[in-house]
């Protein structure tokens, strides 16, 4: 293979042009140790390939596990190989499979291999043992496969793929049987003669002693994988300097699911609520997020015919956000990468899960990186002598209709802004009335400060409006209400209302330098003010790192 096609390890990017096999055969012969993490099902491959690691173990005792039946071949290959197309197009690193002792003898290996090659699988690694086979920290002494056979089988596999670089790895069992290093040395020399692209060597003692005399021994005759289930103490440099090639961390997504589940289900039962585990498990969000949601919804943008009774929103992301600091000189703020996503396309998505799919966002600081699907763009040329305000009147042709105004640096659940849509009211602000718990912060850090009509209370009457009289930092005491979220939603009247405000706000020469909260206090002093709807948390503004690394869990 030409140095043009391999992996940048040094960058840990891969190359587009490079199949998944060609992929994974370059971890395995990369100088630089690798890295497997496991994964049974399309679900947890996502959060593999989104956690960064480059390559996917899908491990045969996870996947018959989460299937609900025991690790001896109880789930067929077939079976198996359907769990396994999931995976393979839910993610786009590759996969090496936990292939057992290849579901019988040479033949069924041939069609094993066809069968995950059409799948775009990369890889398989098959263990020396007899089929069914019996996991390999279950008993002891477990008899191994003649070493004429599992050669054959090897060689079946590597005439059957249809992809030059599909890997079939040799496990070893030689050291977790019983029969010592002699014999393990001279099944991977076999194996490697018969044509595997790498060994798997495997232990389940509590040090990696045998290990590192196999690989002493072997000495680096070809890449070496291992597994070290049971002797994780052991630092990984010391792996590395020892010459392996790729390291399997073969069953940890699993059992961490089952710990979560267990607790959750037993905490839910015991309760007879969710209210206390809700905040501890993912959202909803981030449910529809690692399924793929927002592809679908920029997909039916393209597709479906548009309708003429969509709410418009108004994104105002003109501000750089120098809090952010390096994150933020090439792009502004609402771009920054939230696990994957810009800040902004995490926030379009959930605009667009409540049926708001017309949307427009006033750039200014770096506004040629704000380039997002499905959205229309307007400039605030001015934005670093102006205010939000400012930024709003740039979309001043805009505000029409059903409408609703939110910052660019906010990230919320979908209910907030269902609320919000559907409470009567020509203007509706979102208000967290349980600020102080969701940040922690006292009131001098908090800058959007609400004050209203009434208190929050869970038991407020919808036929008894809460009504917004000033949005300010300087509020105390009993004065405080709670904290705009940094979403309104406007009536058509509403819209006119805005459109009017901002107008005055021009003649008296005060919109250049107005923040919303100037706005929304002045809306307050007509008849009509706005309306509050309270939340408590599920929402989160993006302003420094601190947030930002709240912002990878709130996905």
């Amino acid at each position: 293979m030409s140095m043009a096609t391999k992996l940048d390890v040094k960058r840990d990017v891969p190359i587009p042009a490079l199949s998944k096999a060609a992929q994974l055969r370059t971890l395995l012969e990369s100088p630089d140790l690798s890295f497997l993490m496991e994964a049974h099902d399309g679900l947890s491959a996502k959060i593999v390939e989104e956690a960064g690691f480059r390559g996917v173990w899908a491990s045969g005792l996870s996947m018959a596990t989460a299937l609900g039946v025991r690790d001896n071949n109880e789930a067929s290959w077939t079976q198996v190989l359907e769990v396994l197309e999931f995976m393979s197009d839910a993610t786009t690193v590759p996969i090496l499979m936990d292939g057992d002792t290849g579901f019988g003898n040479f033949n069924n290996m041939r069609r094993l291999v066809r069968k995950l090659c059409q799948r775009d699988i990369a890889g398989v690694c098959i263990e020396d043992k007899l089929f069914p086979k019996t996991n390999s920290f279950l008993g002891h002494g477990q008899p191994l496969a003649d070493i004429d056979e599992f050669c054959g089988k090897i060689k079946a596999g590597k005439d059957s793929q249809t992809d030059g670089d599909f890997c079939v790895v040799a496990r070893v069992e030689a050291l977790i049987s019983g029969w010592g290093l002699d014999e393990a040395l001279r099944r991977a020399e076999a194996y490697h003669d018969a044509g595997a692209d790498a060994v798997l060597i495997h232990s389940k003692i509590a040090t990696a002693a045998e290990i590192l005399a196999f690989m002493k021994e072997w000495d680096n005759r070809s890449p070496v994988v291992i597994v070290p289930t049971t002797y994780y103490g052991t630092p990984t440099d010391q792996f590395r300097d020892a010459g392996i090639s790729t390291i399997i961390w073969a069953n940890h997504s699993l059992r961490a699911s089952i710990k979560a589940m267990r607790e959750t289900v037993r905490a839910i039962h015991e309760q007879e609520s969710i209210a206390e585990v809700e905040d501890r498990i993912a959202s909803l969000r981030d449910v529809f997020t690692l399924a793929g949601n927002a592809e679908l919804s920029e997909a039916e943008d393209r597709y479906l015919p548009s309708t003429d009774d969509n709410v418009r929103a108004i994104v105002l992301a003109a501000s750089r956000g120098s809090a952010l600091g390096p994150l933020t000189e090439d792009q502004p703020k609402c771009m920054v990468d939230i696990r994957g996503q810009p800040l902004l396309r995490r926030l379009v998505s959930t605009l667009r899960e409540s049926g708001v799919r017309d949307v427009h966002v006033v750039r200014g600081y770096r506004k040629e990186a704000v380039d997002l699907p499905n959205i229309s763009t307007l400039d605030n040329d001015a934005y670093e002598t102006t205010g939000e305000a400012a930024s709003l009147a740039c979309a001043l042709d805009q505000i029409e209709g059903d409408c609703v105004i939110a910052y660019g640096d906010i990230l919320f659940r979908r209910y907030i802004l269902d609320n919000l849509l559907q409470t009567d009211g020509d203007i509706v602000v979102g208000v967290d009335a349980m600020w102080r718990e969701r940040t922690g912060r006292t009131a001098e850090r908090v800058r959007d400060l609400v004050q209203a009509s009434a208190p929050f209370s869970p038991s407020y009457l919808d036929d008894e409006p809460v009504l917004l009289q000033r949005v300010a930092p300087d509020l105390a005491g009993d004065d405080i209400s709670g904290e705009w979220v940094g979403l309104a939603k406007l009536s058509a009247r509403g819209s006119e209302l805005v459109c009017a405000e901002i107008a005055s706000m021009g003649e008296d020469g005060s919109l250049a330098t107005a923040s919303l909260p100037d706005l929304f206090s002045r809306l307050a002093k007509h008849d009509n003010p706005p309306r509050v709807v309270y939340v408590t948390g599920h929402w989160l503004d993006v302003n420094d790192a601190f947030d930002l690394a709240k912002a990878g869990d709130f996905t």
